[in-house]
């Protein structure tokens, strides 16, 4: 655990990275919801599930959550690439192909950074960056290769990980996506 002031700025609130407690999920699921309306993530609002499970996914790896004052704002996890493009996952065989590819090592030797999202306020700040890098370090301390997806519609994102390294590997169409929208962009870390 780790809490210091983002940037070294004085006026930025003291942020506690930390594992990700079961404790943490209905305040996350407020965060998730207060800032949908102006990020579009998730894409769908409200989920056509439980939004506990968009946090806390089945084939998840390791969690963390942004802490200021005593209360979430912010998180980041990891799945495993297998688990998390399978059968009940995202768009498996394209986006698995495209990782592997790019990586060139068998999906068990991939990771995804997702459900990457900060309370509204909070960007800006280098949360997001620090929750970014939690999850990075993590997954190149466990040998793995980092892979994520991103919505082209959500530009700064896309941008955010291009200003951190991230390059984009191809294009997917996954169900889900309405037909107005643009292709997926699969993307890596180098």
């Amino acid at each position: 655990m780790v809490s210091v002031h983002p940037h070294g700025r004085s006026d930025a609130p003291a942020a506690l990275i930390r594992p990700r407690r079961p404790a943490d999920l209905a305040a996350l699921v407020e965060v998730l919801g207060a800032q949908q309306p102006t990020s579009r993530y998730p894409f769908t609002w409200p989920l056509p599930f439980p939004a506990e499970r968009f946090i806390a996914r089945d084939h998840e790896l390791a969690a963390w959550v942004a802490e200021v004052d005593g209360a979430p704002v912010g998180h980041v996890s990891i799945q495993s690439v297998e688990g998390a493009t399978g059968p009940d996952g995202l768009d498996g065989a394209q986006l698995r192909t495209l990782w592997t590819g790019a990586h060139g090592r068998p999906a068990a030797q991939l990771a995804i950074v997702s459900a990457l999202f900060l309370a509204p306020g909070m960007t800006g700040q280098g949360l997001g960056g620090r929750l970014l890098d939690t999850a990075v370090a993590w997954i190149h301390r466990a040998g793995m290769g980092a892979c994520l997806d991103a919505l082209p519609k959500y530009s700064d994102a896309v941008a955010f990980y291009e200003r951190r390294g991230w390059v984009r590997v191809g294009r997917v169409r996954p169900p889900w996506l309405p037909a107005d929208e643009v292709d997926v962009i699969a993307m890596v870390l180098p």
